[in-house]
């Protein structure tokens, strides 16, 4: 059994989580795993071979969770100018990163942000 702060046992309960949402589906563009829904990513997971640290990227809008997320340790804005619309990169390896569950409820956010809004009615019980 895996210990709560193995970053790959986090990262795969968040991969997990992700797709178990409505709709949710993962793909390999540049051999990094994503998961989307409706065609559009909501969590990027990176690549699992070793070739870079572990992390989670996640589309946080909500002022309070995309401030806390930001004081998560290591974590920043998202490369590529997607920190400019909330997307925050969040590292696994570093000493007190965020729990799974945590990140699991920040990958829901994530998921509102993005999916239709017949999924989140879905996810709702509707």
């Amino acid at each position: 059994m895996a210990k709560a702060s193995d970053p790959a046992a986090v990262r795969e309960r968040v991969r997990a989580f992700a797709l178990a949402l409505p709709g949710a589906v993962e793909e390999f563009p540049w051999g990094e795993s994503v998961i989307k829904v409706n065609k559009k990513v909501f969590v990027f997971l990176g690549a699992d071979d070793g070739s870079h640290p572990r992390g989670v990227t996640l589309k946080l809008t909500d002022p309070e969770a995309h401030a806390h997320a930001l004081t998560s340790p290591g974590a920043k804005p998202a490369g590529y100018g997607l920190g400019a619309s909330g997307w925050v990169q969040v590292p696994l390896e570093e000493r007190g990163a965020p729990s799974a569950e945590l990140l699991c409820d920040w990958a829901e956010e994530s998921y509102r942000v993005i999916a239709p809004k017949k999924l989140i009615a879905e996810l709702d019980g509707g």
